[in-house]
């Protein structure tokens, strides 16, 4: 296990994962410029480690996240206001352009930017009790780049409800709305977690990369343009040794032993 430590982020590699894990649990997680700066970083370094076959990201303390950091967004200037949700952009596209399956492991709360992290996370486990929030609207400053990646998730109707509302869901409720993949009892979310990783661990890196990254370039594509791409990437794919050598495993009722290639 290899750690490493920034000053508002910590990683982790316990293979075949990479556990990022958000370090400010007295802000309750809070996303400062300084965290989201780090994790950028974080996410394209072991982004790029072939050995890391999935990407963890967990809070420390009792909370996931719960959004920006309120304390330094007061009596800032334009430019200020600029950066931050540039940045923010930026990290939340980067989780997209990683190649490996990003899960959220999300326990307490995730609100406002926090719940937008869970959103843009490509899957997402929630311990039992977990609320989640896109509370803006009550302080003034509408959650509308959150706005982005919830709505995607849960549709139009729902994602209106939180955003015009601000009232929090239960952990129940994000599943059934979509945005989280399924919620566990808070002692089993860590062992829910690993199995997880390794079951998408299970399957060829090469694979699990061309899929991710192409089901991120066909879901804002109307049908037409959705089939014109993945037919090019599925015949592409075919062509790959792991696919040859996953559909000759098959017929001959076996394991396959992927190369990555």
């Amino acid at each position: 296990m290899a750690t490493a430590s920034r000053e508002q982020v910590q990683v982790r590699v316990e293979l075949p994962a990479a556990r990022i894990v958000l370090n400010r649990p007295e802000k309750r997680n809070a996303l400062s410029l300084a965290l989201m700066q780090e994790l950028i970083g974080v996410l394209e370094e072991v982004g790029s480690n072939p050995d890391v076959r999935a990407i963890v990201i967990e809070g420390a303390g009792p909370a996931f996240s719960a959004g920006h950091d309120l304390g330094e967004m007061v009596d800032r200037d334009a430019a200020f206001y600029e950066q931050l949700f540039d940045v923010c952009t930026v990290m939340m596209e980067t989780i997209h352009r990683v190649p490996q399956p990003v899960i959220a492991k999300v326990h307490g709360i995730a609100t406002a930017a926090g719940c937008q992290l869970v959103a843009a996370c490509d899957l997402a486990v929630a311990a039992e009790g977990t609320r989640f929030a896109t509370p803006g609207v009550k302080i003034g400053l509408f959650c509308s780049t959150p706005m982005v990646p919830v709505s995607r998730a849960i549709g139009r109707k729902r994602a209106l409800e939180l955003l015009l509302t601000g009232e929090p869901i239960d952990a129940e409720t994000a599943r059934d709305w979509g945005l989280v993949n399924r919620v566990v009892p808070t002692d089993d979310l860590e062992q829910a977690v690993v199995a997880l990783v390794d079951r998408l661990a299970s399957s060829s890196p090469l694979t699990v990369r061309i899929g991710k990254e192409a089901f991120y370039e066909q879901i804002e594509l109307d049908e037409s343009g959705a089939y014109e791409l993945t037919r090019g990437v599925m015949a592409s794919n075919a062509q790959a040794a792991d696919a040859q050598e996953g559909m000759g495993a098959f017929l001959e009722k076996r394991a396959p032993t992927w190369s990555g290639r």
